[in-house]
C-alpha cells in the first residue's frame, strides 16, 4: 500500500547483447541535461516535503509540515509544468539506455504528480481508508537521535497551521463541488479520537515511550517534557477541531453522488486517474471490456476448483457456505497472524528456487491498529513489516489468506521493497521511493499465483480462495470503471462483486466503498498481473529450456518501479537476448 519501492537499471548484459529497445545514438550532454533536471526537481520536491537529509545520506522528516495551501500547491504546478516541458526538450534518441529507463520514469512520475495538482485532489486530501491525519508519527519505535526528537516537537507545534491549511482546502472543494463521496467516509472521523488522549495514551507519544537509551538523560527528560506540552497545547487542540470540522461542517455537506464523471472535469479526471495508477493508454470502455474477459475465464476455474471440494451445491452456495462455515475462520487474532507466520515461514523455504537475489532485510507480521481497522483493508505489505486486519474475525477467511500473505510479504511486497533496497545496480535518487501500483500491485498479484508453483496451497479450498482474490482484482476492472464511467451504483457495485468471489461481506462493502472513493487506483493490479504473465509465457515459449523463472524474477525486481510499457520494453530485449542472469556476478544477500 501505502505504501514505497526503490528501482534500479540492472539489465546492462542483457542488453549489450540484445537488439536495444531503443535507438542508441548517445549524446553525453543529454544524458547530462537529463540528470541534472531529474535531481533539481527531486531535491526541490524533497524540500517542498520538509525532509532533510541524515548523515548517511537518507531523508527524515525534519522540522515543521509541509505546506498545503493552495498557493503552495498552484505554485508546485507551475514548477512541474515547467519541467515537462524541459524535459520534451531533450531528444530521447540521444540519452544513454539507462537514462532512457530514467526519462521514462521521470516523465511519469511528474506528469501524475502534475495531474493530481491540476485537477486538485489536495482539496479531497482522504479516501475511505487514508486520511491526511493518520500517518505522522512512526508506527514502530522512536528516532536515532537528539535532532530528530526536536524536529518532531516542531511537527506536532505545527499541526494546528497544518491542519488548518487542508481544512481551507476542503472547503473550497466542497465549493465547487469535488469531495469524496459521503457514503464512503460515514464513521471514519472516529479514526480522530485516540489523539484526544492525554500525552501518554496518546498515539503521538510513541515515539517517547521508544526512545533510544543512546540519548543523554537529560536530554531525555528534556524531551519527554516537550513532547508532552506539544500534545497538550497543540496535537489535542488540532485533533479537537478537525474532529469538529469533519462531524459538523465536512461530512453533511460532501457529495452524495459517486462516479468521477461526476466530479469538475469529471472524464478528462478519470482517464488521468486511469494513466496516473496503471501507466497504461487504455480507455475505461477496453478496461471494462478486459475485466468482463478475465471474470468469464476465472469463472471457469472457480467450477473446476469447486468439483474438487465435493462441494455438491451450485457456485452461489458454494459460495455462502464458504462465508459462513466457521471451519473456515480464526477465532482468535493471534490464530490469524499464526496462519499468515506459518505461510511466510513455507515460502522462505521456496525462495532459493524462486529468486536468484534474495535481500537480507526482514518483514515482521503485525495486526492493522485498532483505530483504523474497521473499515481497513484485509492486509497490506512493505519494507519493515506486513499488517493483517483481526478486526471482525467472521470476515477474514483462512482459506484465503495463504494468497495475502503471499502478495503482501513475500515474493510480494515487502521482499519487493528489499531487493528494491538493497539490488546490485546504481540508480538515480528520484526513483528509490518512487511507487507505481502497476508494476507494484502487478508483481504483488503474480506472486499469488507464483504460490502454485511454490507448493504453499495446501486446499482446493485455499486455491479457490487464490482464484476469488484473482476474481477480485478481474471484478474491480469492470467495477471501478462501471462506477466511475458508466454510472453504477454502490449496490450494483456490491453484487457484482457478491456473486463472483467468496469476500465476506464486510470485505465487500469496505473494498466497494475503497474503489468509489479512490477512482482508478484498483485498475492496477490485474492489468499489471496479466502483463507479467503473458510476457512469462512468451519467454517460457521463446527460451524453452532455456528459461529460467529465477533470472525472469530478478529482472523485474531489479528494474524497480517502471511504468508498465518499460518494464514490457525491458523484458522483451531479455527474451531476445537469451533469457541471461541479470545479476551473473551478485551474491544472495540473504
Amino acid at each position: 500500500m501505502n505504501p514505497h519501492v526503490h528501482p534500479v537499471a540492472l539489465i546492462v548484459l542483457c542488453l549489450l547483447l540484445a537488439a536495444p529497445v531503443f535507438a542508441q545514438t548517445h549524446e553525453p550532454d543529454a544524458d547530462t541535461r537529463l540528470r541534472n533536471l531529474y535531481e533539481t526537481e527531486f531535491a526541490w520536491r524533497q524540500g517542498e516535503l520538509k525532509q532533510v537529509r541524515t548523515g548517511d545520506g537518507h531523508w527524515r522528516a525534519g522540522a515543521g509540515l509541509p505546506r498545503v495551501d493552495a498557493e503552495s500547491q498552484a505554485g508546485r504546478l507551475a514548477y512541474w509544468d515547467q519541467t515537462l516541458a524541459e524535459l520534451a526538450r531533450i531528444p530521447r534518441e540521444k540519452l544513454s539506455t539507462d537514462e532512457q529507463i530514467n526519462a521514462a520514469v521521470f516523465q511519469q512520475i511528474i506528469t501524475s504528480l502534475a495531474d493530481n495538482a491540476r485537477y486538485r485532489t489536495w482539496e479531497a486530501p482522504l479516501n475511505s481508508d487514508t486520511f491526511f491525519w493518520s500517518g505522522l508519527h512512526p508506527r514502530m519505535g522512536g528516532f536515532d537521535s537528539e535532532q530528530a526528537y526536536e524536529d518532531y516537537v516542531d511537527r506536532l507545534r505545527d499541526l494546528p497551521r497544518f491542519f488548518g491549511e487542508q481544512q481551507s482546502n476542503m472547503r473550497a472543494g466542497l465549493g465547487r463541488g469535488y469531495s469524496v463521496p459521503r457514503i464512503t467516509l460515514e464513521g471514519r472521523e472516529q479514526s480522530l479520537e485516540p489523539y484526544l488522549a492525554p500525552a501518554e495514551q496518546n498515539p503521538f507519544w510513541g515515539p517517547v515511550a521508544a526512545m533510544p537509551e543512546s540519548i543523554p538523560a537529560a536530554s531525555r527528560t528534556r524531551l519527554q517534557s516537550a513532547v508532552k506540552a506539544a500534545i497538550a497545547e497543540a496535537v489535542v487542540p488540532a485533533y479537537r477541531t478537525l474532529l469538529t470540522f469533519m462531524r459538523e461542517e465536512y461530512l453533511p455537506h460532501t457529495r452524495q453522488t459517486l462516479s468521477a464523471r461526476d466530479l469538475p472535469d469529471g472524464p478528462a479526471f478519470y482517464q488521468a486517474m486511469i494513466r496516473s495508477y496503471t501507466t497504461l493508454d487504455m480507455t475505461p470502455e477496453q478496461i471494462h471490456a478486459v475485466g468482463l474477459e478475465e471474470v468469464t475465464r476465472i469463472r471457469t476455474e472457480m467450477r473446476q476448483t469447486k468439483a474438487e471440494t465435493g462441494f455438491e451445491g451450485d457456485m452461489p452456495a458454494f459460495l455462502e457456505f464458504l462465508r459462513t462455515d466457521p471451519q473456515f475462520y480464526a477465532q482468535t487474532p493471534h490464530e490469524l497472524l499464526a496462519f499468515t507466520a506459518y505461510v511466510a515461514k513455507r515460502v522462505d523455504g521456496q525462495l532459493g528456487a524462486t529468486l536468484g537475489f534474495l535481500p537480507r532485510q526482514r518483514f515482521t507480521i503485525l495486526p492493522v491498529p485498532d483505530a483504523i481497522a474497521p473499515f481497513y483493508t484485509g492486509g497490506r505489505g512493505g519494507l519493515e513489516s506486513c499488517l493483517f486486519n483481526t478486526h471482525d474475525l467472521p470476515s477474514r477467511p483462512l482459506y484465503t489468506l495463504t494468497a495475502l500473505t503471499l502478495h503482501e510479504c513475500a515474493p510480494g511486497h515487502a521482499l519487493q521493497a528489499a531487493i528494491a533496497l538493497e539490488g546490485p545496480g546504481a540508480i538515480p535518487e528520484f526513483r528509490a521511493n518512487n511507487y507505481f501500483s502497476g508494476y507494484g500491485e502487478g508483481w504483488g498479484l503474480y506472486t499469488e499465483w507464483l504460490g502454485v508453483e511454490m507448493g504453499v496451497y495446501d486446499t482446493p479450498y485455499e486455491h479457490f480462495g487464490r482464484l476469488s482474490y484473482e476474481m477480485w482484482r478481474a471484478a474491480r476492472l469492470v467495477i471501478d470503471t462501471g462506477l466511475h464511467h458508466y454510472g453504477w451504483s454502490r449496490e450494483r457495485a456490491q453484487a457484482f462483486l457478491r456473486e463472483h468471489t467468496a469476500l465476506s461481506e464486510h470485505e465487500l462493502t469496505t473494498e466497494i466503498d475503497r474503489y468509489i472513493s479512490w477512482p482508478g487506483q484498483a485498475l492496477a493490479y490485474k492489468l499489471g498481473e496479466m502483463l507479467i504473465r503473458r510476457k512469462r509465457r512468451e519467454a517460457e515459449a521463446a527460451l524453452a529450456q532455456d528459461f529460467d523463472k529465477r533470472h525472469f524474477h530478478d529482472l523485474i525486481l531489479g528494474l524497480r518501479s517502471v511504468p508498465l510499457p518499460v518494464l514490457e520494453a525491458q523484458l522483451d530485449a531479455w527474451i531476445e537476448a537469451g533469457g541471461p542472469n541479470p545479476y551473473p556476478k551478485a551474491a544472495s544477500g540473504g
